[in-house]
C-alpha cells in the first residue's frame, strides 16, 4: 500500500474536521429543540452554562493527562472574547427558542456577509467576482427559504440579529486569537470555557427568568428531561471543540459558507421531527440554491485570486483558501 502523501493526509483531516462539526452541530440543535419545544425546558442560557461546564471538565482532564500544554492569553483578550461569545450564545439559544428550526438555521447564514465585512476591513482581504457571486447565490437561497417560513415574529427577528453579529465577532476572534498567540483549539478552549461557564451560570438564571418569566430551580426535572440535558452537555463538548478546530484550519467565512451543509440537514430533520414546520417547494428551491452557492464558493475561493490578502509593500498576494 502506497504511503499517504502530506496533501492527502491534510485533506483527510480537513474532511474529518468538517464531519465532526456537522454531526455535533446538527445533533445538538435537534436535542435542544426537543428539550425546549417538546419538554418545555426553556432555560437556554443556563443550559449553555452547563455546556461549558462539561467542556471545562474536558479541557482540565486533557491538561491533567498531558495532552494540552500551558499557554498564555491576556486577560483583556479573554474578556473581549467572552463578551462576544456570550452575545452569540444567548442570541442563538433565544433565537432557537423563539423561532422555528428553519428560520433559526437560515438566519445563521446572514453571518457570512458580516464576516466578509470584517475580513475586508481588518484583514485587507479581497474577493474575486466569482467568489462574491457565489456568496450572493447562497444568500439568495436564504431569502427564498426565509420568505417561505411562516414562523417569523418580531422578537425572534431581534434575537436572530443579536445572534448574527455576536457570532460573527466571536468566530472572527477565534481565528484572530489562535493566529496571534499561537493557540491550539484545546488551548483556547482551556482559557475561554471556564470563564464562559462562570459568567453564564451566574447570569443565566436571571436572563432566563427575564426571557421566560420562569425560574430554573422551580422546573420539574423528570428523568427524560435530565437525560436530554446530559445528552446536550455531552454533545456540546464536540460542538465547541469542532468549531475551534474548523475555524483554526480555515477562515471564518469559509467555515460559515461551506459548513452550512448542516443547514439542509437541520431543515430536513426539522420536517421529520417537527412536522408542523414542514417544507414546501419554495423552501426546497432555497435549499438547492444555497447548496449550489456553497459548491461554487468552494471552487471559486480556492482558485488563484479567488480570495486573497491584498499585497503590502510589493508582497505577493496570498490565497487564503488554498487550505479549504
Amino acid at each position: 500500500m502506497a504511503p499517504v502523501s502530506k496533501a492527502e493526509r491534510k485533506a483527510l483531516l480537513d474532511a474529518g474536521a468538517w464531519m465532526f462539526n456537522v454531526v455535533t452541530s446538527v445533533g445538538i440543535i435537534m436535542v435542544n429543540k426537543a428539550l425546549m419545544a417538546t419538554h418545555g425546558f426553556s432555560f437556554a442560557t443556563t443550559l449553555t452554562g452547563l455546556h461549558f461546564g462539561t467542556t471545562t471538565l474536558m479541557t482540565v482532564a486533557m491538561r491533567f493527562l498531558g495532552f494540552v500544554q500551558p499557554s498564555y492569553l491576556p486577560l483583556s483578550e479573554l474578556v473581549k472574547f467572552v463578551i462576544f461569545a456570550n452575545l452569540s450564545i444567548v442570541g442563538m439559544n433565544v433565537s432557537l427558542m423563539w423561532n422555528s428550526v428553519g428560520f433559526y438555521q437560515i438566519a445563521k447564514l446572514c453571518i457570512i456577509p458580516v464576516l466578509c465585512l470584517f475580513e475586508v476591513l481588518f484583514d485587507n482581504i479581497r474577493y474575486s467576482r466569482g467568489t462574491k457571486m457565489s456568496i450572493i447565490v447562497v444568500l439568495f437561497g436564504v431569502g427564498v427559504c426565509t420568505v417561505s417560513d411562516v414562523s417569523l415574529n418580531t422578537r425572534g427577528l431581534v434575537a436572530a440579529a443579536v445572534a448574527i453579529w455576536g457570532t460573527a465577532l466571536q468566530q472572527y476572534y477565534v481565528h484572530y486569537l489562535q493566529k496571534k498567540y499561537s493557540l491550539s483549539s484545546f488551548n483556547l478552549l482551556g482559557h475561554t470555557a471556564p470563564a464562559q461557564m462562570a459568567s453564564l451560570l451566574i447570569l443565566g438564571p436571571f436572563v432566563d427568568y427575564w426571557l421566560t418569566n420562569k425560574k430554573v430551580y422551580a422546573f420539574e426535572y423528570t428523568p427524560i428531561v435530565i437525560f436530554f440535558i446530559i445528552l446536550s452537555c455531552v454533545i456540546a463538548i464536540g460542538t465547541n471543540l469542532s468549531q475551534f478546530i474548523c475555524i483554526g484550519r480555515f477562515t471564518a467565512v469559509s467555515f460559515q459558507v461551506l459548513g452550512h451543509m448542516k443547514t439542509i440537514l437541520v431543515l430536513i430533520l426539522g420536517f421529520i421531527f417537527f412536522g408542523k414546520e414542514g417544507l414546501n417547494l419554495q423552501v426546497v428551491l432555497g435549499m438547492v440554491l444555497a447548496v449550489v452557492g456553497m459548491v461554487w464558493y468552494g471552487n471559486a475561493s480556492s482558485k488563484p485570486g479567488g480570495k486573497e490578502r491584498a499585497p503590502i509593500h510589493g508582497e505577493k498576494p496570498q490565497n487564503l483558501d488554498d487550505k479549504v
